[in-house]
């Protein structure tokens, strides 16, 4: 099983506004895809339709080679939702230490796992304070190192570096480029074009539609360009006076 995301002509619209135009993608396994558009572009909306939490008007999503929804699946992956689901009146540990025991993962192997992304999202003397005294930065590096318990194949994260200053981002990638060389995959969407440069291949979300998608160097190439934000913005902007015209 090489692709672990594989999405067919998925559509999903919200009364007359169409949020995906018949949207055909796909991960393989040992990929860093990262997914962007401007706001309300229906970035959050599509991971949540190929996951099955939004019932897709048609089309299809297949996650490790299951058509979604399917529970089971869910359990396997590791996902990082735009908003934090945690448990404010329990610590950050107490949350570790549930969601762990949630995918299964045994005692030893969960407080090995819990040090390591611990230190990963820089929150070990933080460990045993209560979530609701978190600040919204330390609650998103909380929710990603839940996502990344388990050693999971397919990460999908949506926006996980928000409210994350510039060094501890760079921790972050530096994790998921060891993810990716263990031959694991991500699925990324991200507001930072500086993260976009650092994965395998970029998809451009307008209008519904992927207008884009390829590695960072051939899309620079294609739109003429030095970086992801001009193809972004070039893209956007071709795409509006096409619309205009």
């Amino acid at each position: 099983m090489d692709k672990l995301i594989d999405l067919k002509n998925l559509k999903k619209a919200f009364t007359s506004q169409v949020v995906l135009n018949g949207i055909t993608l796909s991960v393989n396994k040992g990929e860093i895809i990262g997914l962007i558009g401007p706001s309300g572009a229906g970035k959050s909306t599509m991971i949540k339709t190929m996951l099955g939490m939004e019932k897709a008007d048609s089309g299809q999503a297949l996650i490790l080679n299951k058509e979604m929804p399917h529970r089971h699946i869910l359990g396997e992956i590791g996902y990082m939702a735009q908003s934090d689901a945690l448990y404010e009146s329990l610590s950050g540990l107490e949350n570790l230490e549930f969601y762990g025991q949630m995918k299964g993962i045994k005692k030893i192997d969960l407080n090995l796992q819990i040090h390591h992304l611990a230190r990963v999202v820089d929150l070990e003397e933080h460990l045993d304070k209560q979530v609701r005294g978190y600040s919204g930065g330390m609650k998103r590096r909380l929710s990603l190192a839940i996502a990344l318990l388990g050693n999971p194949e397919l990460l999908i994260l949506d926006e996980p570096t928000v409210g994350i200053d510039p060094s501890l981002r760079r921790k972050v990638w530096s994790e998921l480029n060891r993810i990716r060389k263990e031959g694991r995959s991500i699925f990324i969407t991200t507001h930072v074009m500086d993260e976009a440069e650092l994965t395998d291949k970029v998809a451009l979300l307008l209008h519904g539609d992927v207008i884009a998608f390829d590695t960072p160097e051939v899309l620079k190439e294609q739109y003429g360009v030095n970086t992801i934000e001009e193809v972004f913005l070039k893209a956007e902007d071709e795409e509006e006076n096409e619309c205009v015209h």
